[in-house]
């Protein structure tokens, strides 16, 4: 017979081992979490371009911004260019969506009036350009529709076949509670020379809400990269009518490098960062090539956090007299890239990971080239990786220093209990060009 003691000796025995095994296991998904932080996810709704449709761009109707963020009653315009210069008549549709970019349960008619479905009338043939190419522009809202509630919503663009070609975000938000926003160099001493936290508090003076961890949801962004929201975070302390998001490092964000960027305004000459220019049916512009700058030291020069603006010097038109000319990139990265890919990156390509922007090395000169067809102007840019999965990361290239100047924005979404949608009540924003410790 087994004795007493060597029985209990035995269920001690694989208690332990059962403790040690979910320990492990505990370990091992802390470690999978910790090394995941800082991994952007890029967002599946969203339709890529085919490559005839270049140079997107929804942004507000005023000088100086970028991000497709309005008030009510203020304007985007959406405008883009088809290369194949065909004059296809081309149609849009605006769809509310809730918290999570999804449609939300509300009918057309109840978030706006006139068409949610309508036809891009205006639109031109480029002038006294190389490459041909039609423009489109439309202006949101217009005579033929007017939108009433806020929310997130997502604009789509659909050929005279009614085939899907490319859709983009924007949200409209009215000015219901106040948010102050600062940034911070992180606090967590691993991280200190390299992330950026931000913290803000929602003032709700005129708003009575009766449960705030239900009713109010927030999202952050960091240079309007959609790919880079940070959401669902409650607030650490409710007082009075203030609800505080202070944490220590919940809302962090490596805080990167100042972006690349060139300039072919002068597109028959070589210019800010363009080492040549060559004609060859329509114009190529040469970069010089970069260094990958993640272990050098942190130089500031100023940017416009990942943007692009179209502009030439021999037309005061240049939506349609901007001509296009092949960009040639080349980097060169010497470290193991552990199967991931480098991309280029900004809104030049509305954030958005894309064989297109896909690198490629070259044995010959030993650099990660690719080549772009892009329009006259000034442009941001970054190299980031990403892996299969489509997880980006921001800093294994370029770096990432506290001194980088960023902009962080805070969209707050009020959703009462009973109501079909979510509202957009604040928006908030920061630049980290001074930090507050």
């Amino acid at each position: 017979m087994v004795s007493i003691n060597k029985l209990f000796h035995d269920i001690f025995n694989n208690f332990n081992i059962k403790i040690f095994l979910i320990e492990k296991s505990i370990l091992i998904f802390l470690f999978c979490f910790i090394f995941s932080i800082g991994l952007f996810s890029q967002n599946s709704n969203i339709v890529i371009p085919p490559a005839n449709i270049k140079s997107i761009v929804l942004q507000p109707l005023k000088p100086n911004a970028y991000a497709p963020i309005i008030q009510l009653g203020e304007k985007l315009i959406l405008s883009f260019d088809d290369i194949n210069a065909q004059e296809i008549i081309y149609s849009y549709k605006i769809e509310h969506c809730d918290y999570n970019w999804e449609k939300s349960n509300m009918a057309s008619t109840e978030y706006m009036t006139g068409y949610a479905t309508d036809r891009i009338r205006n639109y031109e043939n480029s002038f006294n350009t190389l490459q041909g190419y039609t423009h489109y522009q439309l202006q949101i809202p217009n005579e033929n529709n007017r939108i009433k509630k806020t929310g997130n919503y997502i604009i789509s663009i659909f050929d005279e076949e009614e085939n899907l070609v490319f859709s983009r975000r924007f949200i409209i938000y009215q000015s219901n509670v106040v948010v102050g926003v600062s940034v911070h160099r992180s606090r967590v001493v691993s991280t200190i020379n390299e992330k950026q936290s931000v913290e803000f508090v929602i003032n709700h003076q005129n708003l009575l809400l009766n449960n705030p961890n239900e009713e109010i949801k927030i999202a952050i962004y960091q240079n309007g990269d959609w790919n880079s929201v940070i959401e669902n975070i409650k607030p650490k302390y409710i007082r009075g009518t203030q609800l505080l998001y202070n944490y220590v490092d919940e809302i962090s964000y490596w805080a990167g490098n100042e972006y690349l960027y060139f300039d072919t305004k002068e597109i028959r000459n070589a210019t800010n960062n363009v080492a040549k220019t060559r004609l060859n049916n329509i114009f190529n512009t040469y970069l010089y090539y970069t260094e990958a700058r993640g272990k050098k030291p942190y130089s500031f020069y100023p940017d416009v956090n990942g943007n692009f603006v179209s502009r030439t010097i021999d037309s005061d038109d240049t939506s349609l007299e901007g001509d296009y000319s092949f960009v040639y990139f080349a980097l060169e990265f010497l470290e193991d890239l552990n199967n991931e890919n480098i991309y280029i990156y900004g809104a030049l390509n509305d954030w958005q990971i894309t064989d297109e922007h896909k690198m490629v090395y070259n044995p010959k000169t030993k650099l990660f080239e690719t080549t772009l067809l892009l329009k006259q102007g000034f442009y941001n840019y970054t190299y980031v990786t990403a892996n299969n999965n489509m997880e980006i990361n921001t800093h294994a290239i370029e770096g990432s220093f506290y001194q980088t100047e960023n902009n962080y924005t805070v969209i707050v979404y009020y959703k009462k209990y009973g109501e079909l949608y979510d509202q957009v009540i604040g928006v908030g924003s920061a630049s980290s060009e001074i930090l507050k410790n």
